[in-house]
């Protein structure tokens, strides 16, 4: 397995050691069960799988890489290089400049960048259009492509079906940057439209049989549909891919509705699928299905409440949020100060996308504490949560004996 060289202050011993001893007893990661921590008198139940994942750590490394190899040069992200706020605070503490936000809105105009300078493509990857203006420019935007592997083998895959007469039903978050540059990707090859949810399936779903006249559709999915789209025409034949950071199971049972819509409605026989609907499911991220799958097996532990961190405007620590607020108690946190004591959390709502604070059952009562974090939160950043937490429950030493024991097997 790859190791990437990203700076050590993301680092934990604790979940190093955790992870690594995981590993160790499972190295085929068939075993979804949480690890459970004894802290004195609060319990935690740590997920198989959290953390960083593979396109955030070759993300991290190459654009610290960039900062390392051109002293002097003025670097720009496109945007945020991940939805983590303390990393990209590390990346313009480096004097790191983003050009745009993560809506697309332009923070530094195009006719400040020039060919002498540096552009990193952040890990959601990024439009064929503003490829295109950097080249223009003079830059190359491969030097220092960010852009996760899972997420370009969607665009290749999409390019693929595409090619073979498919037309690209994408799920994901419309305004989402790695949406952004799938629907871009995709509809250089092909007609393509984005879907948010079963809802908006279920929508699309009545433009497949015709039960909606298609001058509707325009209005339905305005702003999610590539120039010239033809409902009557373009809906006879299709395949789903997805952002990779939306639930997968919701991704699954898009494909899977939109499936029996299609062949239902042109009376497909099972042997002929192929003729109606694209194979994709190659393209969901293994990070995605580790994470949800872990939290899932997590559920099925007794608890008091779930603690799951990351940047508040992240899609994937947002549906693990869901997944655990169908079972218990769940608070969303940016860091450890959000742990203002053990009654009390400050925490963000995505229901009302504020963040709020909440009271709380007192921590030294012998709380049950689910623990996760999304795949672009450093693990350091889990361990000084777990340190917050052993600090208002009064379980400091007891914390302390854990980390030595944690540390030191083998």
């Amino acid at each position: 397995m790859r190791t990437f060289d990203v700076p050590e202050h993301y680092r934990s011993p604790l979940i190093t050691a955790i992870k690594n001893k995981r590993r160790a007893d499972d190295k085929f990661k068939k075993d979804f069960a949480p690890t459970m921590l004894q802290m004195g008198s609060v319990t935690l139940l740590l997920a198989r799988h959290f953390g960083f994942c593979y396109g955030v750590e070759n993300a991290i490394e190459i654009a610290f890489r960039a900062v390392a190899e051109n002293p002097g040069k003025r670097i720009f992200l496109l945007s945020e290089m991940i939805h983590n706020p303390g990393v990209n605070a590390d990346l313009q503490a480096q004097g790191i400049r983003f050009i745009m936000d993560t809506s697309g809105k332009m923070l530094i105009p195009w006719e400040e960048i020039s060919g002498d300078d540096i552009v990193i493509i952040p890990a959601f990857g990024t439009t064929l259009e503003t490829e295109q203006i950097l080249k223009t420019k003079g830059l190359d935007p491969q030097v220092y492509e960010t852009t996760c592997p899972f997420v370009e083998k969607v665009w290749n895959r999409a390019g693929k079906i595409g090619d073979d007469g498919y037309t690209i039903v994408v799920h994901g978050k419309p305004g989402h940057e790695e949406t952004r540059a799938t629907f871009s990707h995709s509809k250089a090859h092909t007609p393509t439209v984005v879907v948010k949810d079963l809802a908006q399936a279920g929508l699309l779903a009545q433009y497949i049989s015709g039960t909606l006249p298609e001058a509707q559709f325009f209005a339905d999915f305005k702003g999610q549909h590539s120039e010239g789209f033809q409902p009557g025409l373009h809906l006879q034949r299709i395949g789903v891919v997805n952002q990779t950071t939306m639930l997968a199971s919701e991704t699954q049972a898009i494909a899977d509705f939109l499936k029996a819509a299609i062949l239902a409605h042109y009376q497909t026989p099972a042997d002929r699928v192929a003729d109606r609907f694209a194979d994709t499911r190659d393209t969901l991220c293994y990070a995605t299905n580790d994470n949800q799958t872990a939290v899932q097996q997590l559920l099925q532990n007794p608890a008091d409440l779930a603690i799951v961190i990351g940047g508040y405007n992240s899609s994937n620590t947002s549906h693990l949020v869901e997944l655990c607020e169908k079972n218990l108690p769940v608070y969303f946190i940016e860091n450890e100060h959000c742990i203002l004591s053990d009654i009390q959390l400050r925490h963000f709502d995505l229901h009302s996308h504020t963040e709020i604070t909440s009271d709380i059952t007192s921590l030294r009562q012998g709380a049950r504490i689910m623990v996760t974090s999304g795949a672009s939160c450093p693990d350091a950043l889990v361990e000084r949560v777990i340190d917050r937490l052993a600090a208002v429950s009064g379980n400091d030493a007891a914390l302390t004996g854990l980390k030595e024991q944690c540390c030191t097997e083998k």
